[in-house]
């Protein structure tokens, strides 16, 4: 069968295992680029505001240097010159702050501006500091009310102004970029979520159709086939190695199917060659006698010869028809219907029967069943008929005073039924399945009363065997199992 559209089994996992790689790569994704966006936004809210701040301090150290510059110069203060080079450095090492923060062109081309700003007020306030005696009266309010100068500062104002915009803008471009990450999240991780069920429930969905279910239906048809039903046959689908192995399974259970028909094909022959000659000999035997007897009758005149002969005629035949009755019980199948019997109750069911042949003989029936004899799974019927053909064996082997002794044992696992007459004994072992047991020296009796006996055992699982002592009696032994199979 063409099994090339067919998955493998292999090939199921590695589409399971991707798949959960694709949800680990997919999750590990979003979290990165969660924590690389928030950590990047962070970083560029602290740069922005720190430069902020940088350039408001360079801004308010650039006043505070002209109001203590000018007002210590107007003073006459000798000190001025150090102040103003102590503020000149470290409005000097904000600028250099700036730039090493600065991430863009047009923040490096606005602070540089704003620096040649600084510089060109610089050179006015070293004017002041340096050649105080060239600063006229009319300078003076100019350095002393330095707010209200137009030129002097409106370039500084100007850039820094600029500066400052493009700062807000940068930030407020952060936080849009930050609103619209906050916006989208809870949507991501919903869906991410969603994808997740999605590719755990068809996962799931397919091991199930192609590994779980096939692998479910071969175990239940592999129980059945071992049952006994070759004929049942297994779906090959799923996987390619689970449609295979139900394949081969199939073909098994047809090669078996073929086998045991064949076998009991051979066995039905072998035991039809068997049972033919027993049936003849059965059969022409009486036919022989029934032959003589009527032939002898031609010359008899007696009136009393003549009716025993033809009472032997009826005894044959009925006899004869007995015996067919009976093959046909044997040949019959069974079917027992269990349920709890007490093993007591069998064997006196059995012996009930016997009592007009026991009384007669004057058997002394002994019974030893123990202190509490189990109940056994069993078909009363059957074995009632079983034990009561092996009882009237006994019964009819024993002598006349007789002890006929019937016993009960039990272990963990087994019970055991004993029957033991004082007879001569068998002249035969007898065996499972054998039609030929010897011939009956009973007057009604059929010589199969031992083969149903063994088929009634069989049927429940249980043995039976026989101990031959010549001379001294017969013991027949039927052991049954405490826990019974069903079918036997």
């Amino acid at each position: 069968m063409a099994r090339a559209h067919k998955r493998s089994l292999s090939r199921l996992l590695l589409v399971h295992e991707v798949a959960f790689l694709f949800l680990v790569a997919v999750t590990g994704l979003l979290t990165g680029v969660s924590a690389y966006i928030w950590q990047k936004t962070s970083a560029a809210s602290v740069r922005i505001n720190n430069s902020i701040y940088l350039s408001e301090q360079l801004r308010g150290e650039l006043y505070r240097q002209l109001q203590e510059v000018s007002g210590a110069r107007w003073l006459g203060d000798a000190e001025a010159l150090a102040v103003y080079y102590e503020y000149s450095k470290r409005i000097g090492r904000h600028f250099n702050q700036l730039r090493r923060t600065s991430l863009t062109r047009d923040e490096d081309e606005v602070i540089q501006a704003l620096q040649l700003a600084y510089r060109k007020i610089q050179i006015d306030i070293y004017r002041i500091v340096e050649q105080p005696d060239q600063a006229d009266a009319g300078s003076r309010p100019l350095i002393l009310d330095f707010r209200d100068t137009g030129d002097m500062f409106n370039e500084f104002e100007d850039k820094y102004l600029e500066l400052k915009a493009l700062y807000t803008r940068q930030h407020q471009e952060l936080e849009q970029t930050i609103a619209l990450w906050t916006r989208y999240a809870p949507v991501l991780i919903p869906v991410l979520f969603l994808l997740a069920v999605v590719i755990v429930i068809f996962s799931s969905r397919v091991i199930r159709n192609s590994f779980v279910r096939p692998m479910a239906a071969i175990m239940a048809g592999a129980a059945q086939i071992s049952q006994g039903r070759l004929e049942r046959r297994i779906p090959e689908q799923g996987v390619q190695e689970v449609a295979e192995l139900a394949g081969s399974i199939n073909q098994m259970a047809g090669e078996l199917k073929t086998s045991r028909d064949a076998l009991v094909e051979h066995e039905r022959q072998a035991a039809l060659g068997s049972l033919i000659p027993v049936v003849a000999h059965n059969i022409r035997n009486p036919l022989a006698s029934i032959r003589a007897t009527a032939q002898v009758l031609d010359d008899v005149d007696n009136e009393a010869e003549l009716k025993e002969g033809k009472q032997a005629i009826v005894d044959t035949i009925d006899r004869l028809g007995r015996w067919v009755n009976a093959l046909v019980s044997y040949l019959h199948p069974l079917q027992p219907v269990f349920r709890e019997v007490g093993v007591t109750t069998l064997l006196d069911a059995a012996l009930e029967l016997l009592q007009g042949k026991i009384a007669e003989k004057r058997i002394a029936v002994k019974r030893d069943y123990g202190e509490a004899p189990p109940a056994l799974s069993v078909d009363p019927d059957l074995m009632e008929q079983a034990l009561y053909g092996l009882l009237a064996n006994a019964v009819d082997a024993s002598p006349a005073g007789a002890e006929l002794l019937l016993t009960v044992t039990e272990d963990a696992q087994t019970v055991t039924i004993g029957i033991r007459d004082e007879g001569p004994g068998l002249p035969f072992q007898p065996q499972p399945g054998n039609l030929e047991p010897g011939p009956s020296t009973k007057r009604f009796g059929t010589g199969l009363g031992i083969p149903i006996a063994f088929k009634i055992c069989q049927s429940h699982g249980w043995s039976l065997s026989f101990d031959v002592e010549q001379g001294q009696g017969t013991l027949v032994r039927i052991v049954a199992p405490r826990q019974h199979a069903a079918a036997a």
